[in-house]
């Protein structure tokens, strides 16, 4: 097999904890949600932070990923920030959140609300 037609990797993969609370999100979500997009937006201390949100229409330049039934739409911007990333979902007494294990990232701040790549 060559390098040409190896199957490029995921751009996210997600948890059970993760995929459940997306369900969850969805059944509360407004009636035009058409899923949950996933991107980054600048800011934080390190300059980039992840923006998770209801998917209100699907752009052309979206990923688009189906997982048991739930659509996830990935903004195109940040797609080469995101590949190889695991979403999973944390929840405490104090706080609860989708968290990132992303390998692209070079950094990240010390509350664990940005990165930078």
């Amino acid at each position: 097999m060559n390098k040409l037609s190896q199957p490029r990797p995921d751009i996210l993969t997600f948890s059970n904890r993760a995929l459940n609370r997306i369900k969850t999100l969805l059944k509360d979500a407004p009636k035009e949600a058409m899923g949950v997009r996933f991107g980054i937006k600048t800011g934080g201390c390190s300059g980039m932070t992840y923006d998770v949100s209801y998917a209100l229409e699907e752009k052309s330049t979206d990923e688009k990923i189906v997982k048991e039934g739930v659509n996830i739409y990935i903004d195109a911007a940040a797609t080469l920030f995101l590949i190889g990333s695991e979403v999973d979902w944390s929840q405490d007494k104090l706080q609860s959140s989708f968290t990132f294990n992303n390998p692209n990232e070079s950094a990240r701040c010390g509350c664990g609300e940005s990165f930078k790549v």
